[in-house]
């Protein structure tokens, strides 16, 4: 029940059980009588902590006063043990900075020393030593507090970091396979269309690679929203690599794109994450020949070095392709560039010396490798 109160309601509620307390526990001291004034005084040493998450350090001020003055008049003591300094102390610590901390961790030392003078008799000194760390103590425990509060909110804004570069991920990834499928899809519709009534041949092709390449991507697209699901099987193929490298170049020759393929050095095995980026720009790069390069021809080369894996595409494009700077290139470039950091690689693209179009793709070999 405790628990469904807000927290100023709760430290209310708290003042209140806590004052009723003090003020029983004084008038019991005192053998009773009208003596208001020490009853008004410890109730004071409490009563403020009502208010010690919206006005730390003057809710703190009021109980140092009040402890102050309950030990300075003819009263003398801690009222309660002074727990509303203990309460008040751990408070600033935790809401307010270690600076102020400190100021009001003297201040509750020099009232401690004070309330333990005005006790008739030989002061015990053990017994303040023993009060001051109690007191600090208390602004250790506000200063843990605060730190772990700090962390917590750290994780949770990495987390929210987190799920927002996944969502850009996605969305990349969905960008790529629709961009790619698509395009496909137009062409070879776009050819069957034009030799429906001439060459039937070459039509019933173009709407097989249509229906094929339909297929192949709304398997990625359920592929990848599988993704989401928390409750997704396994039977789903796993995300492209470069080991799919045919099969992507087969559906460009497919949809009328010649494409030749050079392999150097020794293949490997790469992380699922890098090779996926790599197999990604080979795949917007083609597309985009597809697109925009009008009658060419391309050519993807991949080489395993030491210690990097280059994977270029070029093309011999006549068509005017114009890459503006990074603040203005176009989404494909941009999204290729930052899949390529993300690994800690490089990319490169723009028009090469033979007048064609070049994306040249480095991922430093000893981060990509499996291990």
């Amino acid at each position: 029940m405790l628990a469904k109160l807000k927290p100023i309601r709760l430290d209310l509620l708290l003042a209140v059980v806590l004052t009723s307390l003090t003020v029983a526990t004084t008038v019991s001291q005192t053998g009773g009588g009208s003596n208001w004034a020490a009853y008004v005084v410890a109730a004071f040493t409490v009563a403020p902590i009502a208010l010690r998450q919206v006005a730390p350090v003057v809710t703190m001020t009021v109980v140092l006063g009040a402890l102050a003055l309950y030990g300075v008049v003819e009263f003398g003591g801690l009222p309660s043990g002074g727990v509303g300094a203990l309460i008040g102390m751990f408070t600033v610590a935790t809401l307010r900075s270690r600076l102020v901390a400190a100021v009001v961790f003297l201040a509750a030392v020099a009232v401690v020393v004070v309330a333990f003078l005005g006790l008739p008799g030989v002061v015990a000194w053990s017994e303040v030593a023993q009060s001051v760390l109690v007191v600090s103590g208390a602004w250790m425990l506000g200063e843990g507090t605060k730190r772990w509060a700090r962390r917590a909110e750290r994780l949770a804004q990495e987390a929210a970091r987190a799920v927002a570069d996944e969502r850009v991920r996605i969305a990349r990834e969905l960008h790529d396979i629709v961009a790619h499928h698509m395009s496909v899809i137009s062409l070879q519709a776009g050819v069957a269309r034009y030799v429906l009534d001439t060459d039937l041949a070459t039509a019933r092709r173009a709407i097989a690679t249509v229906g094929d390449t339909s297929r192949e991507a709304l398997t990625e697209l359920r592929r990848l929203l599988d993704v989401l699901r928390v409750d997704h099987d396994d039977d789903y193929r796993p995300q492209p690599g470069l080991a799919a490298l045919d099969e992507l170049v087969a559906r460009a020759r497919g949809a009328g794109l010649p494409v030749d393929v050079a392999v150097t050095g020794a293949a490997r095995e790469l992380q699922p994450g890098p090779d996926l980026c790599a197999y990604r720009v080979v795949q917007e790069s083609l597309t985009n020949v597809l697109k925009h390069a009008g009658p060419a021809e391309a050519k993807v080369d991949v080489d395993y070095g030491e210690q990097t894996l280059v994977v270029k595409v070029t093309d011999n494009g006549r068509a005017a392709r114009v890459v503006p700077g990074p603040d203005h290139e176009p989404h494909g470039i941009r999204g290729m560039r930052e899949r390529a950091e993300l690994y800690g690689g490089v990319l490169t693209a723009g028009p090469t010396a033979e007048g064609g179009f070049g994306v040249v793709l480095r991922l430093p070999m000893g981060e990509v490798a499996a291990r």
